[in-house]
C-alpha cells in the first residue's frame, strides 16, 4: 500500500523542507541545502504516486548527503 500525500509532506518537513505555497492542490517545498524544489500535488488523503516517492527520496538523499 503506497504512502499518503500527508506522509510525504510530514517526512519533508521533518527534514527541514519549507512549504512555499502553490496553486490549487500543488505545494512547493524548498530546503536551504538543496538545489531542487519538490512539488507535491494531490489531496492529503490521496495515495502518493511512484514519481512523487522517487522525487522525495532524491531530495532527502541530497540534503542528508551534504
Amino acid at each position: 500500500m503506497p504512502p499518503k500525500i500527508r506522509e510525504l509532506i510530514a517526512e519533508l518537513e521533518r527534514n527541514g523542507f519549507v512549504n512555499r505555497g502553490g496553486k490549487g492542490s500543488h505545494r512547493n517545498f524548498e530546503h536551504h541545502l538543496s538545489s531542487k524544489i519538490v512539488r507535491i500535488s494531490g489531496k492529503m488523503g490521496d495515495d502518493a504516486k511512484k514519481y512523487q516517492l522517487k522525487q522525495v527520496k532524491e531530495a532527502l538523499n541530497e540534503v542528508k548527503g551534504k
